[in-house]
């Protein structure tokens, strides 16, 4: 039997979104992923060195599902409920976390980490990267790219402007970079495909990714997330994320 628009809302707004585990979606939602695979690319280069630093590990999934751990390691996280699950997660195999507010500067001493990574960074404070590398060291990241989801937010808060739907290119990205005195020797962006199969999937996504559309709430929204709830009855909502891989190296 079809499930009710409110049934549906009721069961996205009772559903906890700390962490990064997208788990609760299987089903609902399916987001193509970037061809370089992340987490395995990650773990070839823990594997080889001595220190690492995760900025913005979020609930520490990312981390935590390598198979082998520098000696020090060391992840931050500003928002507490991901705090507490970073840190249950990493701790027990020797990993520290912790509490930042993602603001510079980085509370560690220059030239501490061989390898500095941040999956989906909201900012990147290329100075502070740049300082906490060792001469050599590298930093290895995949951030979101312009304009990513943005039929889903405009189809809330209407037609972007130009500036806004440039933000995170890449190349900005590459530019900033080499102005901290950065190399970047990898730079891949990748345009993917993701899907919405009901509105419970919706409300949760824009629930746990805040900076979608800033301040949603169901009531705010409720009479443009029944209209998409109806046209999800005719198929999936479809968007385009962008996607693209970073690496950067401090000269010697």
């Amino acid at each position: 039997m079809t499930r009710t628009f409110e049934e549906l809302v009721a069961e996205a707004e009772a559903v906890s979104v700390a962490g990064w585990d997208f788990s609760w979606l299987d089903g609902r939602a399916t987001e193509q992923r970037p061809s370089w695979g992340y987490q395995g690319l990650i773990g070839e280069r823990l594997a080889h060195v001595e220190s690492a630093l995760d900025i913005q590990t979020g609930g520490g999934e990312v981390l935590a599902g390598v198979p082998v751990l520098p000696p020090l390691t060391v992840a931050t996280e500003s928002w507490p409920p991901n705090l507490a699950k970073a840190a249950a997660l990493l701790e027990p195999r020797g990993g520290v976390v912790v509490a930042d507010t993602d603001e510079p500067p980085l509370p560690f001493r220059a030239g501490t980490f061989e390898l500095v990574i941040s999956r989906h960074p909201v900012t990147a404070w290329w100075d502070e990267i740049a300082r906490v590398l060792r001469p050599g060291g590298t930093y290895l990241s995949q951030q979101v790219g312009p304009a990513s989801v943005f039929e889903l937010v405009e189809y809330f808060l209407g037609p972007q402007p130009p500036e806004v739907r440039r933000g995170r290119h890449p190349e900005d990205a590459r530019a900033a970079a080499e102005r901290a005195g950065l190399e970047v020797v990898d730079l891949r962006p990748e345009q993917l495909r993701t899907e919405f199969f009901d509105i419970g999937a919706v409300i949760y996504f824009l629930r746990k990714v805040i900076w979608m559309v800033p301040g949603f709430t169901v009531e705010a929204y409720r009479p443009r997330l029944r209209e998409l709830h109806e046209q999800l009855r005719e198929g999936p909502f479809t968007a385009t994320t962008t996607r693209f891989l970073i690496e950067a190296r401090k000269r010697t």
